[in-house]
This record gives structure tokens, sequence and C-alpha cells, in this order.
């Protein structure tokens, strides 16, 4: 699940990563280990400039440059949705899961580096002729995984061992007479599948099975799951 949050022009960059960062680190929040964390940022291109505000912030929050990696558009950047629309850099936290000591240097191609938070940005408007044009009242939009930030808190190296997704898995090697370990994908996809599935149907507005619209959408999350379940 991805749990986040909106500022259509309350807020901008200071306030959006100074949050974050309280929220993932204070002992009155998450309480996550200061020395453990990293960062990305946008690194800029012919589109747009290097996100050097977003570096300045996390500096003053005494994250070291070491730990600050620089990536381009196909890492550190959302949307639009479409040819056209808002869209603009974003920054993302990264937090060590090695059972050794974090390293001093921040490699994003390291797996040991888990990202579980980002800040996105729309500072800028694609228009028709593909230029980015800066926006005139900037949105932030942050996404935090939910699952992934449990599984760093439990200690975990698994984020379907935590508890939104074990109950599950334990039940799909029940029916099946299967074990997890040895069917990670099949029992990854069936276990994400249902659950999408029964959140849509038991909301208040919810939506049931059909060929049609809405409905179409749940019954190929249901159709996925069972093809797997074959």
């Amino acid at each position: 699940e991805m749990l986040g949050n909106w500022s259509l022009g309350s807020y901008w960059k200071k306030e959006a990563i100074e949050w974050s960062y309280e929220f993932l680190t204070d002992k009155k929040w998450l309480g996550l280990d200061r020395n453990k964390i990293a960062i990305s940022v946008f690194a800029g291109d012919s589109d747009a400039e290097r996100d050097n505000e977003s570096v300045e912030i996390w500096k003053n929050l005494q994250i070291s440059e070491k730990r600050i990696a620089f990536l381009p558009q196909k890492d550190n950047w959302w949307g639009p949705a479409g040819k056209v629309g808002p869209c603009g850099p974003d920054t993302e936290m990264f937090y060590w899961t090695g059972k050794e000591s974090a390293p001093s240097e921040f490699d994003p191609k390291d797996k040991k580096w888990v990202e579980i938070w980002n800040d996105v940005f729309m500072q800028y408007f694609k228009n028709m002729d593909g230029r980015y044009e800066p926006l005139p009242q900037k949105n932030v939009d942050t996404g935090m995984g939910l699952e992934r930030v449990l599984s760093v808190l439990n200690g975990l190296d698994d984020d379907y061992k935590t508890d939104v997704f074990f109950p599950l898995l334990r039940e799909i090697e029940n029916l099946s007479g299967k074990k997890y370990e040895d069917n990670k994908k099949e029992f990854r996809i069936i276990s994400d599948h249902v659950k999408a599935a029964a959140f849509i149907i038991g909301d208040k507005n919810g939506v049931e099975p059909s060929n049609l619209g809405q409905g179409y959408v749940v019954r190929r999350l249901l159709r996925r799951a069972i093809r797997y379940g074959k």
C-alpha cells in the first residue's frame, strides 16, 4: 500500500522534506536510525535543472553529501500522467537493511538500501511542444510504502512477511500444499490481488466484479489471482 498526502499550494519543499524526515526518525513517530538514511534527488538535464533546493534542505538536516545521490529523470521524476500535464522532480528516502553497518557512501545500486518514501514536487507543466514550464502553483505529493516501512521496523528481509500479508501467505500454503519460499512470485501475486479486490469490494461504495468499467478492474484482479492459483 502507498500512503501519502497532498499539498495543493499550501507548503513546498522545505516543509515536505522536514516533516518526512521528522516522521521517519523522531522517536515519538517511527524512530528509525538517522545513521541508516540515504537520499536521492533529481540530477537535472536539458529539460529541467538539478534539484539543488532539496539538496540544501537535506544537508541542513545533517544528511552527509556522501549519502545524497543524483539520479536522472527515469529514477527521480514523476509525470506527467499523459503526454502533457503537471510533473516534477522527486526526492526519495532509502533505509539501510544490511546486517553490517551502513556504508558512509550511498550506492543506489546496492539492494540493501531500500526506498521507503518519496516526495514528488509538481513544479513544472509539460506542454504540447514537450517543454517544461514552471507552474504558478506548486504542489507536493508524498508517498510512503506501508509494507516496506513495516518490514524495516520489524527487521524483516521480505515485505511480504509483514502482518499485512503473512496470514494470506499461510492460508495459501494450507490451500495449495506448497511453500511460499519455493513459489514466491505466485504467492505474492495471489495475496496482492486478493487483498486489493477485498478492499475494493468491501468499501462502503464497493464495486463488485463485472464485465464493465470499475467492475471489470476487480474481475481482472481476481482472474489473475485465480490463474496463478491454478
